[in-house]
């Protein structure tokens, strides 16, 4: 039996884990593809259970109907049989858990990509210190055992995984365009003559997203399990929301607002620094992108002092993982390269501003507050669920100068959802057990998500040669689910299911 199991991300976004096992014993029957009866006279194959695990992330929000937290770390499941776990990327939602998956007795292999193999260690260290210990012995401890585990595996590579018994199952890494060092997963799995290729898609990028190649189908897949986190709705196109990205800072520059970005420190920070490098080059009237995304010379609106508007990245991490993404520039898409090639530096620019000590972050705070200095504030976390950018939220949402721009998914249960609403509204928000009215303009550029949107995961289903005999949605609010399934089913020949 080739069996999916799924052990996280069915009732929401987040603590995505998935589970690939194969099993078969003598005393059962031999799967049958063909009408031939004579198959059922030879012996099957002996094939003890065993399998791989995709992702162990952390829950957020509200998913799995409760209020899942970071505290919510417990492996509820059996992980005896389990002999590798594959890295899609390095989102926390997909590897929080690999600490707990340890301590609860796994020992094998951490296979993932080559850039996600640096970056693991860095993103787990944060981890540890905020929900673990800060014993600094028992981390490197933790975080030795990690390095110790990974397996780097080159994109387009097949790994053999185990073979035994007549089983065998072998993965394959290909680019998912998410973030840096994102995969999907191809597996081949095989029980003696019987033979399936299950792709897991992770979390898949929007075409044209900054830094990245775009995904591309994987050749075949008899089984899809696909995220829906975009479901039912597609992004704005590039040269729209680099417009709307804009008028943004316009709007800052015009009262000396702070642009409040809560933003993840691995992805989303640095495909936003490089936007941000190209619209104040655009603006200083260097360059405009134009709509076949060539850049063109323009000359830009003098009644704005672009040459003054600072860009600050308050957060150690994000600063960390930014100068991670210029060590892995081999990585980086032909835009991107070319870029640098010019001379250009869109991850490392004059007006760009590193806080790291928690000193410096306290007073960029409040003389932010205070003065009427444009700014554009890049702060972890995403969702506003902790981190540096509450001190921001909490000092600044008050005031109508300034702007809190949301350019990732805000899931249930979290200020950012929350914000997202009501702020609108001239609604309130809690922050550490208190209520902060919102006067500050909200905004939404649904573009610069990382995550891709309706239409291109629908590209990518139907770009698979034959349509897959079975798909699994996943990872996606229950609406998004539902609309992504509904439109599936309208599209391909396939048999569409979420799973609970």
């Amino acid at each position: 039996m080739i069996e999916i199991k799924h052990h996280g991300a069915t009732s929401g976004v987040t603590g995505s884990c998935h589970e690939l096992s194969l099993n078969m014993g003598s005393d059962e029957k031999r799967p049958r593809f063909s009408s031939d009866p004579d198959l059922d006279t030879i012996p099957p194959p002996k094939c003890p259970h065993q399998g791989i695990l995709v992702d162990c992330g952390l829950f957020q929000g509200q998913d799995e109907g409760r209020e899942a937290s970071a505290a919510d770390l417990t492996i509820d499941f059996p992980i005896d049989h389990i002999r590798a776990l594959v890295v899609t990327h390095v989102h926390i939602d997909h590897v929080g858990r690999i600490p707990y998956l340890l301590a609860a007795g796994f020992e094998g292999p951490i296979i993932c990509s080559e850039p996600s193999a640096v970056m693991l260690p860095e993103i787990l260290e944060d981890a540890l210190k905020i929900g673990f210990t800060r014993d600094r012995h028992l981390i490197e401890r933790v975080l030795g055992l990690i390095r110790e585990r990974m397996v780097p595996v080159p994109y387009g590579q097949w790994h053999l995984v185990f073979e035994e018994g007549g089983c065998s199952l072998s993965v394959r890494l290909q680019r998912a365009g998410h973030i840096l060092g994102s995969a999907y997963v191809e597996c081949d799995a095989r029980i003696g003559d019987v033979e399936e290729r299950i792709v897991f898609s992770g979390d898949l990028g929007a075409p044209h997203s900054p830094l990245l190649p775009e995904p591309r189908s994987p050749e075949r897949a008899d089984r899809l399990v696909i995220e829906s986190t975009y479901g039912d709705r597609d992004h704005e196109d590039r040269e729209t929301r680099r417009d709307r990205l804009k008028a943004v800072f316009e709007n800052a520059l015009a009262d000396g607002g702070t642009v409040l970005i809560p933003a993840f420190s691995i992805g989303r920070t640095q495909e936003l620094l490089y936007e941000i490098e190209g619209i104040i080059a655009e603006a200083s009237g260097e360059v405009k992108m134009g709509s076949d995304g060539k850049r063109e010379r323009f000359s830009s609106d003098p009644g704005f002092d672009w040459e003054h508007l600072e860009i600050v990245v308050d957060s150690p991490l994000a600063a960390n993982f930014t100068q991670i993404y210029r060590d892995l520039k081999p990585f980086w898409d032909a835009e991107a390269q070319e870029l640098v090639r010019s001379g250009r530096h869109p991850l490392s620019f004059d007006q760009l501003t590193v806080i790291d000590s928690h000193e410096d972050h306290l007073n960029a705070v409040d003389y932010l507050a205070k003065s009427h200095r444009p700014c554009v504030v890049l702060a972890g976390s995403g969702m506003c669920a902790g981190g540096r950018v509450v001190n921001y939220l909490k000092a600044m949402l008050g005031d109508k100068r300034n702007d809190v721009l949301f350019v990732g998914y805000q899931a249930a249960g979290t200020p950012g959802r929350d914000i997202l609403t009501f702020g609108p509204q001239g609604g309130w928000v809690e922050l550490d057990g208190e209520r902060y009215d919102i006067r500050a303009r909200v905004h939404q550029v649904g573009g610069y998500s990382a995550h891709a949107g309706q239409g291109d995961l629908l590209r990518f289903v139907e770009g698979i040669p034959v349509a897959p005999r079975e798909i699994r949605v996943v990872h996606g609010d229950s609406g998004a689910k539902v609309a992504f399934k509904e439109l599936l089913e309208a599209r391909v020949s396939s048999r569409v299911l979420i799973p609970e």
